[in-house]
């Protein structure tokens, strides 16, 4: 019996010592990982905000906002607002906590002001000065992208010698002056459905949309006069500039809508090139915020993407629209290629935000563009293209003319100003190729479509003036914040 008591007795000693050693090393255990976290602490302290940035764009956070913020993102906790001392010896700035929401709420209303100044900058509130910053702007973009070019000068100086010598050629007499004409005769045409397009797209804000203004009516025309004159062969010149029916029409020809859509094709194409070259914008700018922590206040679009995620993440209600684009997004970021195409050779108001998402989810250049070149240019174009030829079928524009004195009390008063300018195109294109060009009189149709174009050119240029000039208000604004930092 003693024997066995002095065994339970040395097994108890044994066991206690045993839970004793391993109190010990997870103790020990503990107080390394302690001594770990309390390191990462005063490591991620010790931080430069550029150090930061890289350490959040790592584990895949955001790197925009305040140092602070970032701080907060890395998961460092603080008990109240934290307050930034003085910079020590090694440049590092050392963080006190403290409870300072007075000084938040007063940064964030002092935002809000040079927010809401900033938007009071238009033409018509604040004519003189919206128009003194839109020239300081102007010459800031002009100074910067001439300083930009001169580190090229190599580039620049091949392109100014390519220009001159093409200039000698196409001034030079000599049998080669007919290819040089056409040339030059189809790469302004190009350039200029380029050009339309890039607007379109890229708007500055306007939704200036160049397809109904420019290249919806031009097909339209095109189309009318095909079925009217029998042929495509129109002369030339003064086509594309203006449209006359030949004196003979081609039997062999055949007008049809796979002959009208070959006809228009090439600026149709331009233009839809157009419209994915303004992509590029947005794209590069979100690509630049998500590398380099670049502020979503800075641009519009931007505060709308980090907008429309920070609703979806909080489960907000969202609008049809909101949820088109969250849409849109999901499709661009989880599909890739097929998914970028498929979302840009559908004509959809919902593709605006595609070029922000691609920035932001770091997807491949060729990727986006390849993808947005081949379903702007290609496939939604002839989707638009056979829309308008269908819409302007002979037939059915005649069809939808007599239809209109169906509507009760006004039907008569509509039909006539459709009747009077259908009547009036037809005659400009029986006329005699070189004689001068019918005007309409009193044709209200025309009169109103003249008016709307005038009018959206001008809000147009009114809406880059007022963007250049709070431009250059946020710019001073940045320099106010960089010389107080």
């Amino acid at each position: 019996m003693g024997g066995k008591r002095i065994r339970s007795r040395n097994a108890q000693n044994s066991i206690s010592v045993s839970n004793l050693s391993t109190r010990s090393s997870i103790s020990e255990s503990q107080d390394n990982t302690n001594l770990v976290r309390s390191k990462t602490t005063e490591d991620l302290l010790a931080y430069t905000k550029d150090q930061l940035k890289a350490e959040c764009r790592k584990r895949g956070q955001k790197t925009s906002g305040t140092k602070i913020e970032l701080l907060q993102r890395l998961g460092l906790k603080m008990s109240g607002n934290a307050k930034v001392k003085e910079p020590t010896a090694n440049g590092n700035s050392v963080f006190e906590i403290a409870s300072n929401k007075k000084t938040n709420s007063t940064s964030k209303h002092k935002k809000q002001g040079e927010k809401l100044e900033r938007e009071s900058l238009v033409l018509w509130r604040r004519p003189l000065k919206t128009l003194e910053y839109f020239f300081k702007e102007v010459f800031v973009l002009l100074y910067t992208y001439g300083n930009k070019l001169l580190q090229f000068k190599k580039t620049v100086l091949v392109i100014a010698i390519l220009l001159i010598s093409l200039t000698v050629v196409s001034k030079t007499a000599g049998p080669h002056q007919y290819v040089v004409q056409e040339i030059y005769k189809t790469s302004m045409w190009c350039f200029y459905w380029i050009g339309l397009g890039i607007l379109s797209s890229v708007g500055l804000g306007t939704g200036l949309h160049t397809f109904l203004l420019y290249l919806g009516p031009h097909i339209a025309q095109v189309t009318l006069a095909a079925y009217e004159c029998g042929s495509l062969n129109f002369p030339e010149p003064p086509y594309p500039d203006d449209i006359v029916c030949p004196n003979e029409a081609d039997p062999s020809q055949i007008v049809s809508i796979w002959s009208i859509m070959s006809k228009v094709r090439l600026e149709a194409m331009c233009w839809g090139a157009g419209t994915a070259l303004g992509e590029l914008p947005p794209y590069f700018m979100a690509r630049a915020a998500r590398l380099s922590g670049y502020d979503p206040d800075d641009d519009d679009e931007l505060r709308e993407f980090e907008e429309l995620q920070r609703k979806e993440i909080n489960r907000e209600n969202l609008t049809l629209m909101e949820k088109g684009k969250l849409f849109v997004e999901h499709i661009v970021q989880k599909v890739g290629f097929l998914g970028i195409l498929a979302c840009a050779s559908i004509p959809n108001p919902l593709f605006d935000l595609a070029g922000i998402t691609c920035g932001h989810f770091l997807v491949p250049f060729w990727t986006f563009f390849g993808a947005t070149l081949i379903g702007k240019a290609i496939i939604k174009m002839h989707i638009q293209k056979l829309f308008v030829i269908i819409a302007f079928n002979e037939t059915l524009i005649s069809t939808a003319v007599e239809w209109l004195a169906v509507v009760p009390v006004i039907g008569i008063k509509l039909q006539e100003p459709f009747k009077a300018f259908l009547e009036s195109q037809k005659l400009k294109l029986h006329r005699q190729r070189g004689s001068p060009e019918i005007r309409e009189k009193g044709s209200l149709l025309s009169s109103v479509f003249e008016k709307f174009v005038v009018a959206m050119i001008l809000y147009f240029v009114v809406s880059i003036i007022n963007s250049l000039a709070q431009s250059y208000h946020k710019r001073l604004h940045k320099k106010k914040i960089a010389r107080s930092d």
